[in-house]
């Protein structure tokens, strides 16, 4: 056999998605960062370039380059009802498989496994699976998605399914995120990894990415406006001794807004606005695109919207209301008027600014955006000790924001990262004991668990009717969920979905801490916690001894927001 035969077979078997799924499955078998980046490494150089720039992609978790804005619009639902198409299986076959497994992939292998009655003919390539997601974002009607999606499972291996379904549910869960594949292209491919990370950055494609660092064509990347570039994230502060370890002698502080991140995106007379899930957000936000056209130059600005009304900022959940829309009228537009809020600067007048210092960064964006208006810039103040960061923090609160952001004057702008140069300081505003009403079966490491709590409190104190308000996800550890979910087996009331939804005897009593109290249409209640961690089970307290609605209303009116804030004390 000649060496260019032996390479195109090896091309060819690489190029399938079989092999995909092989490869997917020894990096889900470690736990050792350099086996997995040595595993994919080695993938990769099997690969041509088209099918290098797929796989990067979907190891990624990317259906499409993160620039690409298309979705293939494939939910749970839609899978379900294609695997029972191509399986011949039930919905009721097919739900206990689910509960076991925790897992769409998983569940897909195993009904396919089974279907298939041990046959197993891998065929479908990368390039195919490419034009099947570019077939599903084009498809309209979940009936044809569902169809054209049956036929695909029908002729697939169980692993190929496993894998595909694991791709559409963009999430392939086998502890693989999208810095250890830039790490691995850096390995394999001996090129820097900071060149890796910022080509990715730049180009909003690790797919391109990929092939540029094979061909060291990793330099002179420009930045491409209208092309959303991943956030910076901010670490949450333990407490004010942990910032104060942490940040230099001097640093800026601003309000914590209760928001939406923002991108802003403006060339000449071309706006565009992008979500933190690189969704383009700008026709839900039309009073924005004037004012970002009077910005001087061409910028791409961070920033965050909120939901105000002149200087007073508004709860979140006004701004909820304009989330989801299609279209925004002009009575939505004028009770819930909202601004942005600009706070940093990647780029402006053709000039990329992320490795530039936030001070700098800031001085550039104090010469563009003004300090009033619909958008506008975020006040950052300049401290020198933690000490004052209390009165602050109540300060902020009583502006209606969440807390503090603390950032060091000296730190870069380093996309989809979360270090220590940005601080988060927020706390909870109180904590409630709550009945558990109903539990859930947990996803990932805890799909055979119990551990998603919808929980209640009484209507008063001479009423125990139980409304619920809301769901908490962490704060136990899995011997306590293990124990738990033993208890509540024991004292179903009812189950939904084959077992994976159980209302439960109101027995288990628990204190839960929270950021906010919102109002709900979800919840009997009227009224719904905001991001709720559970503190711990009550084993000292019944079901009589629970927080009342009344209690819940008394801490909505005293964190109101007060009279708009003075001109001077606005801030991010």
């Amino acid at each position: 056999m000649s060496e260019k035969v032996r390479q195109d077979r090896w091309e060819q078997a690489a190029a399938l998605l079989e092999k995909f799924g092989e490869v997917a499955e020894a990096i889900s078998a470690t736990t050792k960062k350099l086996e997995k980046a040595a595993l994919l490494g080695n993938y990769f150089k099997e690969l041509n370039d088209a099918d290098l720039t797929r796989a990067a992609r979907y190891f990624a978790g990317h259906q499409f380059a993160l620039s690409d804005s298309r979705t293939t619009n494939v939910g749970g639902s839609t899978i379900s009802q294609a695997l029972c198409q191509a399986t011949g299986l039930s919905m009721e076959d097919l739900a206990p498989r689910y509960v076991r497994l925790g897992d769409a992939g998983e569940t897909a292998y195993e009904a396919v496994k089974e279907a298939k009655h041990g046959i197993h003919l891998p065929a479908i390539t990368l390039a195919e699976i490419e034009s099947i997601i570019t077939r599903l974002s084009e498809t309209r009607g979940t009936r044809n998605k569902t169809a054209l999606l049956a036929s695909v499972i029908h002729q697939a291996s169980p692993l190929e399914a496993k894998y595909l379904v694991k791709l559409l549910a963009s999430d392939l869960r086998i502890g693989l995120k999208e810095g250890l594949v830039e790490d691995a292209l850096a390995r394999c491919f001996a090129r820097p990894l900071s060149d890796v990370a910022h080509a990715n950055m730049l180009l909003g494609d690790i797919g391109e990415a990929a092939v540029r660092a094979r061909n060291s064509d990793l330099r002179n990347i420009e930045l491409r406006l209208f092309h959303p570039i991943k956030f910076m994230l901010a670490t949450p502060a333990a407490d004010l001794s942990d910032i104060a370890r942490t940040m230099p002698a001097e640093f800026f502080v601003e309000d914590k807004f209760d928001g939406i991140r923002a991108q802003a995106h403006v060339k000449d007379s071309r706006i565009a606005i992008y979500s933190r899930t690189m969704d383009e957000i700008t026709h839900r936000f039309p009073e924005l695109i004037e004012p970002l056209r009077d910005v001087p130059t061409d910028v791409v600005i961070d920033g965050e919207i909120v939901p105000a009304q002149g200087e007073r900022i508004l709860p979140f959940s006004e701004l909820q209301k304009r989330l989801g829309r299609k279209t925004i009228g002009k009575d939505l537009l004028s009770k819930v008027p909202v601004i942005l809020v600009a706070y940093d600067l990647l780029y402006a007048d053709g000039r990329v600014l992320i490795n530039e210092s936030l001070q700098e960064r800031r001085e550039i964006l104090n010469r563009l955006v003004p300090k009033q208006g619909t958008v506008r810039l975020s006040i950052a103040k300049r401290f020198k000790a933690v000490a004052p960061l209390d009165d602050e923090f109540t300060n902020a609160r009583g502006r209606g924001n969440e807390g503090l952001m603390i950032k060091s004057p000296a730190s870069l702008y380093k996309p989809g990262r979360r270090g220590r140069d940005w601080l988060k300081l927020k706390r909870a505003i109180s904590t409630l004991d709550v009945v558990v009403t109903a539990v859930e079966v947990g996803h990932g490491k805890r799909r055979h668990l119990l551990s998603d709590y919808t929980f209640a409190v009484r209507r008063s104190g001479q009423n125990n009717e139980l409304l619920n308000i809301g769901k908490a996800y962490s704060g136990l550890t899995d011997v306590e969920l293990a124990e738990l979910t033993q208890w509540f087996q024991a004292h179903t009331l009812q189950e939904f979905g084959h077992g994976r939804v159980r209302l439960v005897e109101p027995t288990i009593v628990i204190e839960v801490t929270f950021d906010r109290v919102q109002e709900s249409k979800r919840h009997k209640s009227g009224y719904a916690l905001r991001f709720p961690r559970i503190l711990r089970v009550r084993t000292d307290k019944n079901p009589q001894d629970v927080d009342t609605l009344e209690t819940v209303q008394r801490l909505v009116e005293a964190n109101q927001s007060p009279d708009p804030a003075p001109e001077d004390a606005r801030s991010s």
